[in-house]
């Protein structure tokens, strides 16, 4: 008996996208998310990164099919034999970040990242942050558009146009990246345990206001963040063997 015996379609709203998941729906039926097995998203990365935070928590896998544009999460698009494409896929589990910032009001806002929190100057003048590493200050002052935290399955996207490294998607590494840093002129950024916790004390605050972004989650003139990754939280992909997260996150590396 099949692993998958019930699959749940979750698409963009392009017209493609659309028009794949009824005639998926139509061979191998289509159930709530909430009673899958698996669920099968049609779209790009965006989509892919949207359905991860949906059902984030539930423990149900994702796998992917490319009805977008960059579809790097994402596995080629077939119609056929979907039920054996599953029970061959590889998994790749991965955790979030969790980000919890202080607003000026002294509000605090929570939300959790599958690539990437990103800290960003929020008006004409650069961004003054102090960052700080499990209590300690490592840099008392960075001057910058912003800086941004990658985790090793986010690494390829912003990080990597950020001129961050690349972190093998089971390496216990986070990124730590500046975004076009002015003072120090040299840093490249820093690579960190991923059970570190890391905070971000915006300096001249009123004077440079900033936002702070988690995915897709922003908020917007604020005072601190601190980041870690919640390892409480597994997020199940499934890929095709001959194309898993891990192969194409080493391609990257060699152009």
């Amino acid at each position: 008996m099949s692993r998958f015996s019930s699959i749940a379609f979750v698409t963009s709203d392009t017209p493609e996208a659309k028009a794949a998941g009824e005639a998926l729906a139509a061979v191998y039926g289509d159930v709530p998310p909430k009673s899958a097995d698996v669920i099968v998203a049609l779209g790009g990365d965006g989509l892919m990164l949207q359905t991860l935070h949906r059902f984030m928590g539930s423990g149900t896998p994702i796998y992917g099919m490319n009805r977008g544009s960059v579809g790097f999460l994402m596995n080629e698009y077939r119609a056929d034999a979907l039920v054996e494409r599953l029970e061959a896929a590889e998994r790749s589990v991965v955790h979030p970040l969790l980000m919890q910032v202080l607003d000026a009001s002294r509000v605090t806002h929570t939300a959790r990242a599958i690539n990437e929190v990103s800290v960003y100057r929020q008006s004409y003048q650069a961004a003054k942050l102090k960052l700080s590493v499990d209590g300690k200050t490592r840099m008392p002052e960075l001057v910058a558009d912003g800086v941004l935290v990658a985790t090793p399955a986010g690494s390829t996207a912003y990080n990597l146009s950020a001129n961050g490294p690349i972190l093998p998607l089971n390496a216990p590494m986070l990124a730590l990246t500046p975004i076009s840093a002015f003072r120090p002129r040299r840093w490249r950024g820093a690579l960190l345990p991923d059970r570190a916790k890391i905070s971000i004390d915006v300096l001249e605050a009123d004077k440079r206001p900033v936002s702070a972004v988690a995915d897709h989650f922003e908020f917007r003139s604020v005072r601190r963040i601190d980041v870690s990754m919640d390892h409480s939280v597994d997020l199940v992909m499934l890929h095709d063997p001959d194309h898993s997260l891990d192969e194409r996150i080493l391609r990257e590396q060699f152009g």
